[in-house]
């Protein structure tokens, strides 16, 4: 194994999803009825690191950093929960519907993802896609899926991948996050770009117009369009879903902290090593690395880059 080898072996794959919220009891409240009630910190105070990802000298937020109780070799990551406290939180990029550069969703794995999505329609809460079975190609990967909003908008993919989970051992309902969804430009580039970062295999790659998602488009009055969607997998964590559409999207990255999904992360053993690997393929930081300070001797450390498309992604480790 090459010295590099062992370096990109610091990553873990995802880490989690940063979400904005307006309102941090309401959405602790909501995404716990998901399963995400392991709370791995509570921080509030300046981030540091971050001037040159949101265009402001000084960022303050109330954190809130979760884990899903119940998780699964299919879904590892986590969510972390940002109500920036400085300055008025930025809203959710006008006309997103889905796949447009930026961060799409979070999807959650759901064991018996239909009866789920029925308790909580039950709840009240809304839902924006029902329940349906898909084919994915090359590998005719079996999965079922629907979508909710949170409070702030953020769409919520549930999925079964029923071809995957055949006899897996574990009780119905939430298992933590599967994957991320984010728009990009190019297909091509993104799958060279983050093999190199560890997702070195890829369960789907498929394009077309998905039907169900057709209203999200309509409602923002852009005909829905052809989306190339794949998902790159490590063996270490959660999985990426980068979306390219045809004809491109308009820019929804929006500016960090927005509600809903605004960032993604990357996790590492070691964040110094990480950083360091990060140098030898020529990917630059963004900011510097900041460490902040947890109760209990611990500390959360992070490191933000651009990727091919300039989208908000940090690498981050929490020290016990």
């Amino acid at each position: 194994m090459s010295e590099s080898d062992i370096s990109r072996g610091t990553l873990l794959g995802l880490d989690h999803i940063g979400i904005g919220v307006s309102d941090m009891d309401a959405s602790l409240t909501f995404y716990a009825e998901l399963g995400f009630i392991d709370v791995v910190f509570d921080h509030s105070g300046e981030l540091g690191g971050l001037s040159a990802v949101t265009g402001h000298s000084v960022t303050e937020a109330r954190v809130v950093y979760l884990r899903s109780a119940n998780p699964t070799v299919l879904g590892r990551s986590g969510i972390k929960l940002v109500q920036l406290t400085n300055r008025p939180q930025p809203p959710l990029p006008d006309g997103f519907a889905y796949g447009e550069p930026g961060i799409c969703e979070v999807c959650v794995h759901v064991k018996e993802y239909e009866h789920f999505h029925e308790q909580l329609m039950a709840a009240g809460h809304t839902s924006l896609m029902e329940p349906n079975d898909q084919i994915l190609e090359p590998y005719d990967t079996h999965c079922g899926l629907s979508y909710v909003e949170d409070p702030d908008g953020a769409k919520i993919e549930f999925i079964e991948w029923r071809s995957l989970e055949s006899g897996w051992p574990h009780p119905a309902g939430p298992q933590g996050v599967n994957h991320v969804a984010f728009g990009i430009r190019d297909a091509e580039r993104t799958e060279a770009f983050y093999r190199q970062l560890g997702f070195t295999s890829k369960l789907f790659d498929m394009a077309g117009i998905n039907e169900p998602m057709n209203p999200w488009f309509e409602k923002v009055g852009r005909q829905p369009p052809s989306q190339r969607m794949m998902l790159l997998m490590s063996p270490h964590g959660g999985s990426l879903e980068p979306v390219e559409q045809t004809p491109a999207g308009p820019d929804m990255r929006g500016e960090w902290g927005h509600l809903g999904t605004f960032e993604f992360a990357l996790g590492a053993r070691n964040l110094d090593l990480a950083v360091d690997y990060l140098g030898t393929i020529g990917v630059a930081l963004v900011g510097e690395l900041t460490e902040i300070p947890l109760p209990g001797g611990r500390t959360w450390r992070y490191a933000y880059f651009r990727d091919p498309d300039d989208l908000y992604v940090s690498v981050t480790e929490v020290r016990a």
